[in-house]
């Protein structure tokens, strides 16, 4: 089985587990009153799930073209070359990522996705701090600001010990 179809195949799976629940389990703690309105909580991953269904069973029906009508385009991705690629990059992301998670509440919001812009910056080749470290800085406050005072959502932007 090619690589693309087992992806499909495990969407597929994960759409149908995820339909499941939406369809069967979500839905029985609503209280009754809210039983009557034509739009749930579960409506959208109702749609997701179906929606995910459909295009995993096209990419996993879909005709694969024979071997030799195949011309290699740009921007496809050789398994056989993967060594070829950045892959050290994108595990490097990753774990960034990860670690980004893990410093939110240590850090508070403003100091981890400053170092997150930044050393993400550093990890894909920018070495121009003097623009970078000023930008994170700007994109970090204004989503605070964003999602703090506009949304009213509570984000602590400091360590806990500032406060």
């Amino acid at each position: 089985m090619a690589l693309d179809r087992f992806i499909a195949l495990a969407f597929v799976a994960l759409c149908c587990v995820y339909g499941y629940a939406a369809f069967f389990t979500m839905d029985q703690l609503l209280p009754p009153i809210l039983q009557r309105n034509p739009v749930w909580p579960s409506t959208f991953p109702k749609i997701l799930a179906v929606l995910g269904i459909i295009v995993g069973l096209i990419v996993l029906f879909t005709p694969k073209p024979a071997a030799n009508d195949v011309e290699v385009k740009d921007g496809t991705i050789d398994l056989s070359r993967l060594g070829d690629y950045h892959v050290g990059q994108a595990i490097g992301l990753l774990v960034l990522m990860v670690m980004y998670a893990l410093t939110l509440r240590p850090l508070g919001f403003v100091g981890s996705t400053i170092g997150f812009l930044v050393l993400g910056a550093v990890i894909l080749g920018e070495r121009r701090f003097h623009i970078l470290i000023p930008v994170a800085a700007v994109a970090a406050g204004s989503i605070w600001y964003l999602v703090q005072e506009l949304l009213g959502i509570f984000l602590r932007p400091w360590p806990g010990f500032f406060m």
